[in-house]
């Protein structure tokens, strides 16, 4: 009876281990995105980049689940919701202050190219950028490893 739970210690030990092992690696190699403008051009409040997400597909939850993930990455997103239209084909970044790092460091996290990133400079928004969620979400950070609704 010892040596089973002797065991059983070691490989739960070994479990802890590799898991902390395994947070430390993604912590050292993995680059993180920093929510911080470094510019404020538009002279909004705070420090923190101000997003607004839009569903441009159609599919319930897309918004909610893309503002839950870039709030858990320290951005500021203040709204969210429907866009004007749906059949939106590929997700893209939108720029509405002409500060194109706050744009990029939005795209960056989603896993977007920069290609991705458009300016569309609208001084009556109040918040640096805008993501339109395209038919394209699946391969977005947010989704990755989601099933298929």
């Amino acid at each position: 009876m010892s040596n089973a739970l002797l065991n059983a210690a070691i490989v739960a030990a070994a479990a802890v281990v590799i898991v902390l092992v395994y947070g430390l690696a993604t912590r050292a190699f993995v680059p993180r995105t920093d929510p911080i403008r470094e510019d404020n051009p538009g002279q909004l409040l705070g420090d923190r980049i101000q997003v607004e997400i839009r569903n441009g597909v159609g599919e319930s939850g897309l918004a909610s689940t893309a503002t839950h993930y870039l709030r858990s990455r320290g951005f500021d997103v203040v709204e969210s919701g429907n866009h004007t239209t749906f059949g939106i084909d590929s997700s893209f970044v939108v720029d509405r202050i002409g500060n194109p790092q706050a744009a990029q460091r939005v795209a960056a996290a989603l896993g977007l190219s920069m290609e991705r990133v458009r300016e569309d400079i609208r001084e009556d928004y109040f918040l640096d950028v805008s993501v339109i969620l395209g038919n394209d979400y699946l391969s977005l950070e947010p989704f990755v490893g989601s099933p298929a609704p």
